[in-house]
């Protein structure tokens, strides 16, 4: 019993809900899949207070450093909720390496931020595992990160991921190039699923039906409607920049994320310059159909927030046409004729045609 003068017993930072042995714990676990990601440029372990990369080492001469950061929005909700933590590190590196590699430039290292109410060190774990496999699939060496236990901020087992990545390309290698004109052709490449934008809808839209995340998912035979509304993003590194050395054809590329068509395509395009689609082209995926149909989501609903099927958007000219298709189709990719630059009106996105929902 206290008596009276009697100080409190003194606290430790555990009481106050962050639990260090844990932040060890995760970082022991973690080493052997960050240590999978070396590449040429980076070779050492994570622990130190920051991550090094030679570029020399790394084959370049004369580069640019691109940098990109983003997270994964709402989606990790649905990861917190079912307890599926496996893939969204990989939606992770896929926003960001995306970004660099539509601008022509070659990822090279990655790190994340991975926040929480309290720290679970197998939960960092399986994120870290998606982070180091997003990594491996886009070539950059995952060189450090931040754990932060935050309770108080984050209620419980509740988590948010940022990630920054570094890319770098040759000074005449970046994109988009000066020599965009009218009559360029415009590709598509499919996408795997909704990636990483518009989960905010897509948990509104799953709310509505009143379907549990074990449910199984009417567009995705097989899988429950938790798994086949996390299938991570697509990762389209490794065969454009395949494609871009092979052919140095392609003028533009530009990532189809958050604001959907009309909002990315103009963002590498110049002034005056807009794009004509075809809709009817577009093969979109059977999830969007879902969502359309569940929620009652208009076209152009569906167009500003969605990818609707196609993840990345190539541009080149059209007397190289049957080069680029080429070059894709060697790489692993599908591209898809969606349509041509066209001299920009009042909308610099013009669509004809309908989408299959």
């Amino acid at each position: 019993m206290t008596q009276p003068g009697d100080k409190p017993a003194g606290l430790t930072y555990a009481q106050a809900g962050v639990d260090i042995d844990a932040g060890a714990r995760m970082v022991e676990l973690i080493k052997p899949l960050v240590r999978a990601t070396r590449r040429r440029g980076a070779d050492a372990e994570i622990g130190g207070f920051g991550g090094l990369f030679d570029l020399k080492a790394a084959g370049f001469t004369d580069p640019i450093l691109v940098a990109a950061n983003d997270g994964v929005g709402t989606k990790v909700k649905i990861a917190i909720e079912t307890g599926i933590h496996d893939t969204v590190g990989i939606d992770l590196v896929a926003m960001c390496v995306n970004d660099l590699v539509v601008q022509g430039a070659e990822p090279l290292f990655f790190l994340d931020y991975y926040a929480t109410g309290h720290l679970d060190p197998e939960t960092g774990a399986q994120i870290v595992k998606g982070i180091a496999a997003g990594c491996l699939e886009a070539g950059a060496a995952l060189i450090g990160g931040e754990t932060a236990e935050m309770p108080g901020l984050y209620a419980g087992g509740d988590y948010d991921l940022a990630g920054f990545a570094v890319g770098a390309a040759e000074r005449g290698d970046l994109l988009p190039r000066a020599n965009i004109q009218v009559g360029d052709v415009v590709f598509g490449l499919p996408s795997s699923g909704v990636h990483s934008n518009g989960y905010s809808l897509v948990r509104k839209i799953v709310e509505r039906t009143g379907l549990a995340w074990d449910a199984p998912a009417l567009f995705a035979e097989g899988k429950t409607l938790a798994r086949a509304l996390l299938e991570p993003t697509r990762i389209y590194v490794k065969p454009l920049l395949q494609t871009l050395r092979q052919t140095h054809a392609i003028k533009a590329l530009a990532h189809i994320t958050g604001g959907g068509y009309p909002e990315n395509l103009p963002r590498v395009l110049p002034k005056g310059l807009g794009v004509k689609i075809d809709l009817s082209a577009i093969p979109v995926l059977p999830v969007f159909r879902w969502l359309a149909e569940q929620g009652g989501v208009a076209e152009h609903e569906m167009l500003r927030t969605f990818n609707c099927g196609l993840g990345m958007i190539v541009v080149g000219a059209v007397s190289r046409a049957d080069e680029i298709v080429e070059a894709l189709h060697a790489s692993g990719e599908a591209p898809v004729r969606l349509g041509q630059v066209v001299e920009a009106g009042d909308e610099r996105v013009v669509y004809e045609g309908k989408l299959a929902l």
